[in-house]
């Protein structure tokens, strides 16, 4: 079945993104392309305030995008000091246009543009990182009450969804038995206790090219809401702590930094404690098995091996380490 994940991006030239600024919103500034996973995405830079012209992929559900933005107006309500972006509407007042290229009609978006830089360009230790599972708490108490029909879909990067990932390892040889590992490990650590995870929609995707530091230090912002999904509350600092691992040395203390300053504001029970590690190794595991899947069908995309190799060999480290141990010293570092 044709999805988002093997649908070429979408292909506007500079010169398409500035008109459709103009044209569509009365915004005329200059352009320049962003990187994006399945998406397209440019930088307007007008005189006096920048835009993200974000066009999605032409099989993203336009459901899926009105969820995005409804997520983002319902967190402003609640929290308006998270710096999040939210959707511009067009002159004719639209948030969501439809513009056809090609014979191909595409959803496009101009979003508020969050000043910053990303935590993926600076130096951090533990106190940071405490406060990015803060922050990761505080976006999740934001939500909570929030629903919509297409955050329940069916999406290989939510960890509940494993079907997927079981049919794409079939296809690789290379590291089906290490997923295979990881994937017999959910299903016996977090699996058998899902009636005691909590559920809630999720951003999904804190990693540290989305989760944006002010001049101050301070996190204040996070970005690309695609991924978004209803799924273990855990799941959410889990992410994070996926992609602080593989950057990372000696990485336990730090991700046990985030799901100690995650706790603090969303405190998570045992199982959701002790499902934590688990969780972040299977994120991995789906990083790694969508860039193999991926990158054979678009290998000019280098956005989408981004972590791969990373990613491999911290799982590959693991196969020799405890993970139990791992789960046990999370956890009392949390509750201590």
């Amino acid at each position: 079945m044709t999805s988002v994940f093997d649908t070429p991006a979408p292909n506007f030239s500079i010169k398409d993104a500035e008109r459709i600024a103009s044209d569509h919103f009365g915004v005329n500034g200059s352009a320049d392309s962003l990187v994006s996973d399945r998406d397209q995405n440019f930088w307007i830079k007008s005189p006096n305030r920048n835009f993200v012209l974000k066009i999605s992929n032409s099989m993203e559900d336009i459901n899926v995008i009105d969820m995005q933005n409804e997520a983002m107006q319902y967190i402003y309500q609640k929290t308006p000091h998270i710096d999040l972006t939210h959707p511009i509407e067009s002159n004719s007042g639209q948030k969501i246009l439809q513009i056809e290229k090609n014979k191909i009609c595409y959803s496009v978006r101009l979003l508020r543009y969050v000043d910053g830089e990303f935590l993926k360009d600076i130096e951090y230790g533990s106190d940071l990182l405490f406060d990015l599972g803060n922050f990761l708490g505080c976006f999740d108490l934001a939500l909570e009450g929030y629903d919509h029909p297409s955050a329940h879909r069916t999406f290989v990067w939510n960890t509940r969804c494993t079907n997927e990932l079981y049919s794409q390892i079939a296809q690789n040889k290379t590291d089906q038995k290490m997923i295979s590992h990881y994937l017999d490990l959910y299903n016996k650590q977090v699996l058998v206790n899902d009636e005691h995870l909590k559920k809630m929609i999720i951003h999904n995707d804190g990693n540290d090219q989305n989760i944006i530091i002010n001049s101050s230090r301070k996190i204040t912002g996070i970005i690309d809401f695609g991924d978004m999904i209803y799924s273990y509350r855990v799941l959410e600092p889990a992410v994070s702590m996926a992609y602080v691992a593989i950057e990372n040395d000696n990485p336990l203390p730090l991700i046990a930094s985030i799901l100690k300053g995650y706790n603090e504001i969303m405190p998570l029970n045992i199982y959701e404690l002790k499902s934590a590690v688990y969780l972040m190794c299977l994120r991995l595991c789906i990083s790694i098995s969508m860039a193999t899947y991926r990158k054979k069908m678009f290998p000019k995309n280098k956005y989408l091996i981004v972590s791969e190799s990373k990613a491999r060999n911290f799982l590959i480290n693991m196969l020799d380490d405890n993970i139990s141990k791992w789960e046990n010293e999370l956890t009392e570092h949390v509750r201590s």
